[in-house]
């Protein structure tokens, strides 16, 4: 089904271009509607709120949150195609009296339909300093899949460049695939940062934004181009964006209006960076 009629079933969207559609409205109507109007999506990648007071999520019990979660990925589920993934970025949670920060996919992992097909671990450098335990400096993307038979893996599109001896050799052929060494399940990419003299360029005014370089990566890995992403917790919109760089279409939807103009402000600084790009080639 083409972005453009899916726009037409699920209505006006707060912004739209040929790549993308973004809604001002909460994850589960939309998750609803695409699921009574039979549209199907090829992967979904996100980072949804984590329960721990940030200013855009709504306070639950920490057996409520699990429930909400377990129900937007149910939804999800039920929208993926047969050979989709669910890309699942989770942190740590409080749980009082018992744990100080207690990985979220601990509780989480089994209560998805989805097959896990591997857990990813997200290690920054950049991150708060403690004093009387370990600075925290990983998150979590469980990779799930619908079909362990049928699913997508771009191997060569994430390879490692930076492989120690290039031109190690054996019996005359060379040793190591010349794209770069196959990639690990702990991926090393900075965090977006903030301060005056230390804050990231793609920075802008959200709490807990997704790194370009992160999803650019899921994106690569586990999508193919023209394929269509949903972002369910849109936030700054970074999916929408690195998706737009990468010829693949998505669907966003966001309850914050100030998070939804935030991600079209960005959608419409990459169609001018795109389009500047056509100009040059012609």
């Amino acid at each position: 089904m083409s972005l453009k009629k899916i726009i037409q079933i699920l209505g006006e969207p707060y912004f739209s271009n040929e790549f993308v559609a973004i809604y001002h409205l909460d994850c589960k109507e939309g998750l609803q509607k695409m699921l009574a109007n039979k549209i199907k999506i090829d992967s979904t990648i996100t980072s949804p709120p984590y329960n721990i007071g940030k200013e855009y999520e709504k306070a639950l019990s920490v057996p409520e949150y699990i429930d909400w979660l377990a129900e937007i990925s149910d939804l999800i589920y039920q929208v993926t195609k047969n050979n989709g993934s669910y890309l699942l970025n989770l942190g740590y949670l409080k749980l009082e009296s018992q744990a100080r920060a207690l990985p979220i996919p601990y509780l989480i992992w089994d209560k998805i339909k989805f097959y896990l097909n591997q857990e990813i671990v997200w290690n920054y450098g950049a991150g708060v300093a403690c004093k009387n335990y370990l600075s925290p400096r990983n998150e979590k993307i469980l990779w799930y899949v619908k079909n362990i038979e049928e699913y997508i893996f771009n191997l060569d599109a994430i390879r490692d460049p930076d492989v120690k001896y290039p031109n190690s050799k054996k019996n005359g052929k060379l040793r190591a695939n010349t794209l770069g060494k196959n990639p690990s399940d702990v991926w090393q990419i900075a965090k977006v940062t903030t301060g005056a003299n230390r804050s990231s360029q793609e920075r802008t005014n959200h709490p807990a934004q997704f790194p370009e370089d992160l999803v650019l990566r899921m994106i690569l890995g586990f999508t193919n181009e023209n394929d269509l992403i949903l972002e369910p917790f849109l936030g700054s919109g970074t999916t929408t964006v690195v998706a737009m760089k990468n010829n693949r279409q998505c669907i966003g939807f966001e309850l914050n209006k100030h998070y939804c103009e935030i991600a079209k402000q960005r959608i419409e600084q990459v169609e001018c960076l795109l389009q500047s790009k056509k100009v040059t080639l012609f």
